[in-house]
Formats: structure tokens, sequence, C-alpha cells
């Protein structure tokens, strides 16, 4: 019989991207997620994860029990709720960087609250920042955001280059000073872009100031500015920056989910994972 507290440290291994994180938010240590992990596959009698010095890889066989270990837990939830006669009731507010604001997300959201007829779903879509700061200041339970070089801690989903973008005028020279489209602060875009080319010594005169993603791109794929983009919104006369143009390398921009500390957990818990059921993981590893 597989036991519910090895298959939760499992879940929460994958979903932190590592054994640090999953051991912090598991109030455990991380030999004990170690021996946690172990006593699991010994349990199914096959490898879950192939490990390496900083990362790790699900097995095919682990991604099969992943899912199983979602419905267990969800299910073990459900069961304890129902015979402790405790209904959902209250709201849960989420908070959604426009990168996340997508049908299957929304749907996932709408199911979770059909289901559970006092609880009322709320949704904000913001800059990732802004979301962050109203969490901390309790008035968001989840986010759904990007960072580059925060340390704020969350579920890893995927990580993404983050790139220079410009329409596609091939050997066209750059302006300088360097035109800059952005989001309105707190972006955790546009204050790594200003700061890598205030580093490397770039001077940059901001153009536009954005309302959304869809209003940078056309900054950009119009040619009247350079917009630091995800590399997957390179499309449609969208290009990333040659190097050859001397621009600074920008970092990898992290989608995590973060969720708030306080409220009803087993709530948050249940909707964190169907939301985390919505969103296509491209990548997990450890930091």
């Amino acid at each position: 019989m597989l036991e519910l507290v090895l298959l939760r440290t499992f879940v929460a291994v994958f979903d932190e991207g590592g054994f640090s994180r999953a051991a912090a938010r598991l109030n455990l240590t991380q030999s004990a997620v170690s021996g946690h992990l172990r006593r699991l596959e010994e349990q199914v009698g096959k490898p879950l994860l192939k490990r390496t010095t900083r990362s790790f890889e699900m097995t095919q066989d682990g991604e099969r029990l992943l899912a199983y270990a979602r419905a267990m837990l969800a299910l073990n939830r459900d069961a304890l709720a129902d015979l402790a006669q405790a209904p959902f009731h209250g709201r849960v507010r989420v908070g959604l960087s426009e990168d996340f604001a997508q049908v299957p997300i929304l749907r996932a959201l709408q199911a979770f609250g059909a289901d559970r007829p006092g609880l009322q779903v709320e949704v904000q879509v913001g800059i990732p920042g802004a979301l962050l700061s109203k969490m901390k200041e309790g008035n968001i339970e989840l986010v759904l955001g990007s960072q580059c070089e925060g340390e704020e801690m969350g579920r890893l989903l995927w990580r993404e280059p983050l790139v220079w973008a410009w329409a596609d005028h091939t050997g066209v020279d750059l302006p300088d000073p360097l035109p800059l489209a952005v989001l309105p602060e707190p972006c955790p875009y546009r204050e790594v872009a200003l700061e890598r080319l205030a580093k490397a010594g770039i001077s940059q005169r901001t153009v536009m100031i954005c309302a959304s993603n869809a209003s940078l791109r056309a900054a950009a794929i119009s040619g009247f500015a350079v917009a630091p983009l995800i590399v997957s919104q390179l499309r449609n006369g969208l290009v990333r920056v040659p190097e050859s143009y001397g621009l600074p390398e920008l970092p990898e921009a992290q989608f995590r989910l973060f969720a708030a500390s306080k409220g009803d957990t087993s709530v948050l818990e249940d909707l964190a994972d169907a939301i985390m059921n919505a969103v296509p993981r491209r990548h997990a590893g450890e930091e």
C-alpha cells in the first residue's frame, strides 16, 4: 500500500522543482525528503527520479505515479472534508499575470468554484510584482506570475529565456540611444532590462510604457522600440535581436505559482493543484 505521506513528499518535490524547496514547504529536513523518496521507490519497486548533482528528471514511471499521487491526495482531502461536514465557503482571490489569463486556467477556476457552491473565486489580472504585493497585504490568496532574479518562494512551473525582441529588420542598425518599450513598474522584465543595459553602459530611452503584452509586442513588431519578451512570444514578424548587436544577455524568466501563508490552506492546496493541472509545465529542476 502506498503511504500518503510519501506521495505528498513526492508531489512536493516535483511542484517545488527540487528537494530543498520541498523540504521548506513540508517543514522537513532535506534528508527526510530524500528518505521519503527512497521509501516510495522501494514500495513501487522502480526508480521515480533520475538525479544529478543539481537537478533531477522524472522517469516515465515517476510521471505515471505523479498523476495517481495527485488524485489520491485530493481524494483524501475531499473525504476528510466531507466526513467533517466542513463545507467550502468564503472567497479565494487569484492573481494572474497576463501570460496566464488563458482559457484552460480560467476554465479550471470556473470548475473549481462550481464544485463548491459556497466558494467564490475571483480573478485579478495584472503585473506579477503588483500582484505579489497585494498577496503580502492579504488581498490575494494565489498568484500565477513570472520573475527573473527575485527571491520569492513558489512552485516552479517552467523557465523560459527572456530576450530582446524587435521587428525582423535584418541589416538595420539599432538606434542610439536604444528605444525601449516596457510594462509599468513593478515589472520583472522591465527591471532586469534596465539593470542589464545600465551595467553594459548602453544608453536607452523609454519611448513606450505598455499596458499589456499585446501593446508591447506591437511596439516591437512595428520597429518603434525594442522590448524584453519571453522567447515563446517571438512570432509574426517578431525576432530576437542578434548577439552581434551587442545587447547584454537577459536571464531566464521563471514562471511560478505563489500561495499566501494565511487562509484556508486545504482550499488553497486544492485550488493550486487544479491550476497546476491546467498549466503546461515545460521544465522542472533544482535551482
